[in-house]
């Protein structure tokens, strides 16, 4: 599986606190669109003193929920506040699927949800379509019930 440059996403940025989490993030973006550049975080204060400083913005934010200094939903209201960076797409990841809190999230302005999946392969899958969906339907909100992406929902 390859995501080839025709979906224009040249900068994503991943913060999350887990080292491992990151390192598998990486590898799945080098393995899927090597064109691509990561930038990495490990906290919610930096994802937001990376976007204030940066030049290029990134085309789409992937967010881990729990994060030391600001959580995701913290950064994501913040992200949201700013005209600068409001129509940035946003993807929350979490081990949770508390049904308020993706609700949540879904109203504070998340683009999608995923939960963390635990083989390789289905991260793959779904960062893959995380970005065909940015570089297809970045322009419209999904209904609630398509918030959450799955491996299965294709």
């Amino acid at each position: 599986m390859k995501i080839d440059k025709k979906h224009n996403v040249d900068l994503i940025l991943l913060a999350d606190d887990d080292v491992d989490d990151r390192m598998f993030f990486a590898s799945a973006i080098q393995e899927l669109c090597s064109h691509t550049k990561l930038v990495t975080v490990n906290d919610g204060e930096t994802v937001i003193k990376w976007l204030n400083t940066t030049e290029k913005l990134p085309d789409i934010i992937f967010l881990d929920m729990n994060m030391p200094c600001k959580n995701g939903a913290e950064c994501l209201a913040e992200i949201k506040q700013k005209e600068r960076l409001k129509n940035i797409p946003v993807v929350i990841i979490s081990t949770s699927l508390d049904e308020d809190m993706i609700k949540s999230l879904y109203e504070s302005g998340a683009k999608w949800y995923i939960k963390k999946p635990s083989m390789f392969a289905h991260l793959k899958i779904l960062i893959a379509k995380a970005i065909e969906l940015v570089s297809t339907v970045n322009t419209t909100t999904p209904t609630l019930e398509k918030f959450l992406l799955t491996v299965a929902n294709k």
